[in-house]
């Protein structure tokens, strides 16, 4: 069965952007870019909440025609416009690039999505992640802890009162300083 994984960026001090939607504190250099283009090339599907998705494709559809960008932001804009994405909307009215809209997060049809064959499921969006949190619909969080304190904004981890268990599987440090934490639920099976 095929895993639903959270991609996430935090400050050190837990928050996914600053308060007023920043996120020009992330530190995406090309050795983590490449990374992330490693790990998403290999998806089944993105999963988008409606802010998300407008803001990518306001930007990668024709960002690797732009010659100033760098080859491994190129490479991603091939990666987004070539994969499947699913954007769970109320509210919006269309979307291109190979993307389906569905409007309400319901278990069944997430689970039906995650028998079908192909790769991994990549989560974005924090009120979308907020969403697939509280129906416990995460297999795997993966957050990348950037080095930097912004003091205020909006926390990657709602206050809840479910508890969690979490199995670590893997670190790793990058030469900029950002940090992989990846988490698996406790007793999900180790990859092969």
């Amino acid at each position: 069965m095929r895993k639903i994984i959270l991609m996430m960026s935090v400050s050190l001090d837990g928050f996914f952007e600053g308060p007023d939607r920043q996120i020009d504190w992330h530190l995406v250099d090309d050795e983590l870019h490449r990374h992330f283009n490693d790990q998403l090339r290999t998806m089944g599907a993105f999963l988008h909440g409606r802010f998300t998705y407008e803001l990518m494709a306001e930007f990668w559809p024709t960002a690797d025609a732009d010659p100033s960008i760098t080859a491994p932001m190129a490479e991603f804009a091939g990666i987004w416009r070539e994969m499947p994405k699913i954007v769970y909307s109320r509210t919006l009215k269309r979307a291109d690039w190979n993307t389906t809209i569905v409007r309400d997060v319901v278990v069944d049809e997430v689970m039906a999505l995650k028998s079908q064959p192909g790769g991994d499921l990549a989560l974005g969006g924090a009120d979308l992640a907020a969403t697939f949190m509280e129906r416990d619909l995460i297999d795997e969080n993966r957050v990348y802890i950037h080095p930097v304190l912004i003091g205020r904004g909006r926390p990657l981890f709602p206050t809840s009162d479910a508890r969690t268990t979490l199995r670590l599987a893997e670190t790793r440090a990058f030469g900029n300083g950002v940090v992989l934490l990846r988490y698996e639920r406790a007793g999900a099976p180790s990859p092969g």
